[in-house]
């Protein structure tokens, strides 16, 4: 199969989202217009967008609609819908049989008010390592650390942010990481090897968050002290365990449902009002489940119209020295940038980063680690990526909201280019 033709044209249908879906959200919320970006609802704003890449296309319409529908189907976009299905289901579930509430009274007895955020930050850091997924510790740990905001009196933009900070700390430095798998075979190194480079870089950044987390959540929040039950709370324990035992997370959100339930149905839960909060699950993500699946075709159409390949060479050509590792870090975070996946935009760019390092004298654990830091950042900070896009439904927030709240990525891109750029740094955090 020959490659695609390189040429910016094919990244035109994105920019015609990103103007209608942040143009039309931020010009509402200038003029005073309550939950301005929902407004217009993402996957609408991405209809014309493909209609753009279809007139756009060189090839014939049937061969754009089967590629399209190919980006659709592809097993990453699949694996978020039918994560956002489950979480949903589970969501539903755990707070109609009292889960919810029972663990966040059960936080709240143990957590100071003063330390809930960083305690969340520490507990999503430590479940997405064991996981291997941000989308899967979010799905798990949303529906507590809402409750956590409202009975504590948080900020729930801030509390979303560490809870999606802790979800990419977690994302990057994780051995079993789709992102970390990309990295490590584009660029041919021991995913050992890249995980003691990542975390020289990550222990920092998680220790700068702390800090900022205790700052900001610091004062007098006046929490009531609740009765409450242990059995509701099984469910979310299981979940901690088995993901904790690196269970897959599919299953552990099956299983998840299905204790929850049957903590339900040993009260006066019925199975009717089972099934139907599971369904009720399903429904509450139709939003975002809708807008992974264009997103996925839409990505999948610049790609094999040429545009990642055109982004891909103009960000990489004439890379010399340290502006090879700059080149890597850019190229990635651009890509994921346009495409909001980033295990995706790591294989898009793999074998032309192994390129640039080959040719700046770069260890290939140096740019595996630039690759998966840069594409974590940038899934981090992307409004119309999964994490934020969940947490957004989950919290009923802007999902820009969010992002603008995710604190550790950009400490943690900060550290990493002071790696690049100062000599001082690169000596005390970079070993190879």
């Amino acid at each position: 199969m020959s490659k695609p033709h390189a040429s910016p044209l094919p990244l035109l249908p994105l920019l015609v989202f990103l103007a209608l879906f942040l143009g039309v959200g931020t010009y509402l919320s200038l003029t005073g217009v309550s939950y301005a970006f929902y407004q217009l609802p993402a996957p609408v704003a991405v209809l014309p967008a493909l209609i753009v890449a279809v007139l756009i296309s060189r090839d014939s319409i049937n061969k754009t609609v089967e590629q399209f529908l190919a980006g659709c189907g592809h097993s990453n976009i699949m694996a978020m819908c039918i994560i956002y299905l489950l979480s949903g289901a589970f969501g539903a579930v755990a707070k109609a049989t009292g889960g919810v509430d029972a663990t966040v009274a059960l936080g709240l007895s143990l957590v100071p008010a003063s330390l809930l955020l960083p305690g969340l930050f520490v507990i999503a850091a430590f479940i997405a390592t064991a996981m291997g997924t941000s989308m899967g510790t979010i799905a798990a740990l949303a529906p507590v650390a809402l409750g956590l905001a409202q009975q504590g009196d948080l900020p729930l933009a801030l509390t979303a942010g560490a809870l999606l900070s802790g979800a990419m700390f977690g994302d990057n430095l994780s051995i079993i990481s789709d992102t970390t798998i990309a990295a490590t075979r584009t660029q041919g190194c021991d995913m050992k090897d890249k995980f003691r480079a990542n975390f020289r870089l990550a222990l920092p950044a998680a220790i700068l968050t702390l800090l900022w987390l205790g700052f900001a959540s610091s004062g007098s929040h006046v929490i009531d002290a609740k009765d409450f039950q242990l059995l509701p709370i099984l469910p979310y324990v299981t979940i901690l365990v088995l993901a904790v035992a690196g269970l897959n997370v599919f299953v552990v959100l099956i299983l998840g449902i299905v204790l929850a339930g049957l903590v339900g149905l040993s009260g006066d839960y019925s199975l009717a009002k089972y099934v139907k909060d599971i369904y009720a699950g399903f429904t509450g993500m139709q939003e975002i489940f809708m807008l992974s699946l264009l997103m996925g075709g839409l990505a999948y159409l610049m790609e094999k119209q040429g545009g990642l390949a055109w982004l891909a060479a103009k960000l990489g050509h004439g890379s010399t020295g340290k502006n090879g590792e700059l080149a890597i870090a850019g190229l990635v975070f651009t890509t994921n940038f346009c495409t909001a996946n980033n295990t995706v935009s790591i294989i898009v760019n793999g074998q032309l980063a192994k390129d640039i390092a080959q040719q700046n004298a770069i260890s290939p654990v140096r740019s595996a680690s630039l690759l998966d830091i840069f594409a974590c950042v940038n899934q981090g900070l992307v409004p119309w990526g999964a994490q934020a896009l969940l947490l957004g439904s989950s919290f009923t927030l802007s999902p820009l909201a969010v992002v603008s709240h995710s604190g550790y990525v950009l400490v943690l891109a900060a550290i990493t280019l002071a790696t690049v750029l100062a000599p001082g740094a690169r000596r005390l955090l970079v070993k190879h």
